[in-house]
């Protein structure tokens, strides 16, 4: 008896949003997805009952890209989700699972045993924050209402970070089924588009940090001195004090290299097989498996700081040196708080931290205090793993969503399309295939992960993550896409039928 037999009275009843029977009227769509993401930012503003402090956020300056709000329901964002997809393409990738996703029957264990990884993972990083250190501290004055003591309250407030978790699973489901897009890549925009209007327009007393325009006007004004230009502290202030000029330089940088990477593409010649003239193209983008693998990779860094952060907690020293089993542990991790979040200075943690911003490793401008050496490697291995993560990671996704050699030419065929002056045959058109997606799949999961670092180090407006902000245009930019195809189908219905969509 397989596993699957084993398993499928249970993932085969797992709760699901049930799919829309027939064509979804564009119209609907974005009223599903307005809805959503106004039930998005509702949930982010309520704080968790019997929270005393929003304490340090135990994803640090992941938070951005995982979405969600510190001390509110959405406490842990869209990182189960993240996790989950993670492990299942790592099993995925390895044969360990036997699930052909092109089989009806496959298709929904796979989805029930991604919604049950979601519920381990919703639990395995939930009860962390609630219950080791200071991430969510539980308020005695709630305990002392209640009656309940701190562990009951602390179990209270778990709960509603689990209720938070199935609300951002089922809301991303909604909008996967019923609306426009993904629900991940909409929760991220919404994030960052906060941070990124907040970074031009912020004034003082409105958010934590002065805005672009704000700065501008007082240099202008003379409220603000910039001292001679020409001056390397003249310079720094203009580049990365109120001036903020490499930080506009950067992220209006990432947002052209993103949207030109998203045009780059090798379009392979297509005809139909029965209707003489009927032509057509397969593009094969740069950025082919897009910028959602940088998501996976990312959160992976963001559990390996998760870890070190709850090592730290619980360790308590004021050293700030991990210990275990009662031993201290520099070569692991020496950690120091500032502004609520502690932050690696040195150990392994240090080394797999990724560079946040210039602070991290401009030691020349006074910025950094580490050794020059240790910065250095920090940044090779932050690199090495940005690099080499999304060049793995954009094959996984290539493999495990269909959009692999094999997959596409089965599309195509079933299609009635082929290419010209080829056999029509799956197995012919899929060697075509692989002389382009694989070397174009690592070429561009490489280069996203290197843009994603490189934006890091030089800093962007609003302080978003370089990551953030790829990730923010990219989705952007298929989105927009996405929206000129749908109406494009409402105004030509016969269209849907090309594309799939049904009646």
């Amino acid at each position: 008896m397989s596993w699957k037999e084993t398993a499928e009275p249970v993932l085969s009843r797992m709760p699901n949003v049930s799919r829309p029977e027939g064509h979804v009227p564009f119209r609907r769509k974005l009223a599903w997805t307005a809805g959503v993401l106004v039930l998005y930012f509702f949930l982010t503003n309520i704080l968790l009952f019997g929270l005393a402090e929003r304490g340090s956020d135990a994803f640090g300056q992941f938070r951005s890209i995982l979405a969600g709000g510190q001390g509110t329901i959405l406490q842990l964002g869209i990182g189960p989700i993240v996790t989950a997809s993670i492990v299942l393409q790592l099993l995925g990738g390895a044969d360990l699972l036997g699930l052909d996703t092109n089989d009806p029957r496959d298709q929904v264990l796979y989805q029930g045993l991604q919604k049950l990884l979601v519920v381990v993972m919703i639990c395995l990083t939930g009860l962390p924050m609630v219950f080791a250190g200071s991430f969510l501290p539980a308020s005695d004055a709630v305990a002392q209402q209640l009656g309940i003591g701190l562990v009951g309250v602390k179990w209270l407030m778990f709960a509603q970070i689990f209720v938070g978790g199935l609300l951002i699973l089922f809301m991303d489901e909604v909008i996967s089924k019923w609306g426009v897009g993904s629900g991940i890549g909409l929760f991220i925009i919404a994030g960052i588009s906060q941070s990124l209007i907040g970074g031009f327009f912020a004034t003082p007393g409105i958010g934590n940090q002065t805005g672009f325009f704000y700065g501008w006007y007082q240099i202008l004004v003379g409220e603000a001195s910039l001292g001679p230009v020409l001056q390397p502290s003249g310079l720094q202030q203009l580049l990365i004090g109120p001036g903020q000029l490499l930080f506009l330089l950067t992220t209006i940088t990432i947002f052209v290299v993103v949207v030109y990477a998203e045009s780059v593409r090798v379009e392979i010649p297509l005809s139909h097989a029965r209707v003489k003239g009927a032509r057509g193209r397969f593009p094969v983008k740069l950025i082919y498996a897009s910028v959602l693998p940088m998501i996976l990779v990312r959160a992976l860094q963001a559990n390996i700081q998760f870890l070190g952060r709850i090592l730290y907690a619980q360790a308590g020293t004021p050293s700030g040196v991990i210990e275990l089993f009662g031993m201290r542990m520099p070569w692991l991790g020496v950690y120091t708080t500032s502004g609520g979040t502690a932050s690696p200075v040195d150990g392994l943690f240090y080394y797999l931290a990724p560079i946040y911003s210039f602070r991290d490793w401009m030691w020349f401008a006074g910025f950094a205090t580490n050794e020059p050496w240790q910065i250095m490697l920090r940044i090779a291995v932050d690199l090495t793993f940005m690099v080499l993560g999304g060049a793995v990671f954009a094959i996984f996704w290539v493999e495990t969503t269909g959009m692999g050699p094999e997959a596409t030419a089965e599309q195509i065929q079933n299609s009635g399309m082929q290419i010209p002056g080829f056999r029509q045959s799956p197995g012919v058109i899929e060697k075509v295939l692989e002389r382009y997606i694989p070397q174009v799949t690592v070429i561009g999961g490489a280069l996203v992960g290197l843009l994603a670092v490189m934006a890091n180090m030089f800093g962007t407006i609003g302080q978003v993550s370089g990551t953030g902000l790829l990730l923010t245009v990219s989705i952007t930019y298929k989105l927009y896409e996405e929206i000129a195809e749908e109406q494009l189908m409402e105004m030509h219905p016969m269209m849907r039928q090309m594309f799939g969509g049904g009646s």
